[in-house]
């Protein structure tokens, strides 16, 4: 069992910056994938960026390349997505998630957050 738990959300304006992290508990999380997902209002779930557990490679959707940034924690338990230039279609629901391995961290992570809302205004 892997317990997941998001902050950092909040309100912003277009332009902006914000930072979401989140942290990691119970089994061996510092073995696992790590990544974030979001959901809009009346859209899928999708992928948004993911880290392996060694922290050697990032993953990025293209709509978010050159504008967020994860990063894993020296603990391995955290994870953060450094987010800038924020756009109104950012605003969504932000959760966090990990998987044991990195391609199913990109498609179908197994373990989940309970998300944090980041509303972006124009």
């Amino acid at each position: 069992q892997v317990q997941l738990v998001e902050s950092g959300g909040g309100l912003v304006q277009a332009g902006d910056s914000l930072r979401l992290s989140c942290v990691a508990s119970g089994r061996s999380y510092s073995t696992y994938a790590m990544g974030w997902f979001r959901q809009a209002p009346g859209k899928e779930r999708e992928f948004v960026a993911a880290v392996t557990w060694s922290a050697d490679r990032t993953y990025y959707a293209d709509s978010v390349k050159g504008r967020f940034t994860i990063s894993r924690g020296n603990g391995k338990n955290t994870v953060s997505l450094q987010m800038n230039s924020l756009k109104p279609e950012d605003t969504a629901v932000y959760y966090c998630a990990a998987d044991a391995n990195i391609v199913e961290m990109v498609t179908t992570p197994h373990w989940w957050g309970q998300g944090t809302q980041v509303t972006v205004s124009s």
